[in-house]
């Protein structure tokens, strides 16, 4: 089995939340200062699901992480946790991309590496949460793409995958090669083990660039961007308290009673 795994770095999403500025003027955010960078939690469960299937049938895990500054102890935790290789889309051209030409990009750098049964994402990404790229992938690519995946077999050729909805599981069947994106209901990813941590340090990434995988700078990243950010803020939430008094219990109660009513809470 030859499976891709697409990685994303991202702010580290148990930041604490006022840590979290945006830049008004610039529409981006300021990354918090002394929080270091993590790979998206869903992306880490993608891996799971590979080394799950690569442990039961052999195989090559290639993992591929799209980004500008990327941080090679961040990018390489697919790498401690067992994948094979990984491959860096690492130039100022990628950067600032939306759904569009981030999943335009890695669709590119899949067909240039060729060979794949699975590409594996995560079902969405943990800082903008759009879910997006994965489905974009498959599409550019021409491949049969499942989402929110917690379980997946393979056999004869075939992925059966159950698949989370809003009121429990589905089970669909599609023949490889195809690409499926992974929910955290798939459960917990395995740690990083010392010896898996030393094997990773010694592999270095392949960096490619846009003329790498056959593109032009001004089809990825912003210049290749179908959309357009109008407005990135934090909203405001405000607080009320009023406490309810009474001479006993009993009249606090019906004097509560009486503010809900008067509120059309009940």
């Amino acid at each position: 089995m030859n499976i891709i795994v697409c990685a994303k770095q991202v702010i580290d999403p148990e930041a604490p939340p006022a840590s979290f500025k945006v830049d008004p003027s610039s529409n981006k955010v300021v990354p918090p200062p002394g929080v270091s960078p993590v790979i998206s939690p869903f992306d880490e469960q993608a891996v799971e699901a590979a080394l799950r299937i690569r442990d039961a049938q052999g195989g090559k895990i290639t993992v591929i992480s799209l980004g500008v500054n990327l941080l090679r102890d961040v990018v390489k935790k697919p790498l401690y946790m067992g994948a094979d290789e990984l491959i860096l889309l690492e130039d100022e051209s990628f950067a600032e991309g939306d759904s569009w030409s981030t999943a335009y990009a890695l669709a590119m750098a899949i067909k240039k590496i060729g060979e794949y049964d699975i590409v594996f994402c995560g079902r969405q990404a943990a800082d903008w949460d759009a879910g997006q790229v994965g489905s974009g992938i498959a599409e550019i690519l021409g491949l049969p793409g499942v989402t929110v995946a917690k379980k997946i077999d393979i056999t004869d050729g075939k992925a059966r995958v159950e698949r989370v909805t809003a009121d429990g599981y589905e089970v669909v069947e599609v023949s490889l090669p195809a690409l499926i994106t992974v929910s955290n209901e798939l459960g917990e990813a395995r740690s990083p083990t010392l010896k898996g941590i030393m094997a990773g340090k010694k592999k270095e990434p392949v960096i490619w660039k846009p003329a790498d995988i056959g593109v032009e700078a001004s089809q990825v990243g912003a210049a290749g961007r179908r959309t357009g950010l109008l407005k990135l803020f934090q909203p405001v939430r405000e607080g009320k308290c009023e406490i309810i008094e009474g001479a006993s219990p009993e009249e606090a109660a019906v004097n509560l009673a009486l503010k809900l009513r008067e509120a059309k809470i009940i």
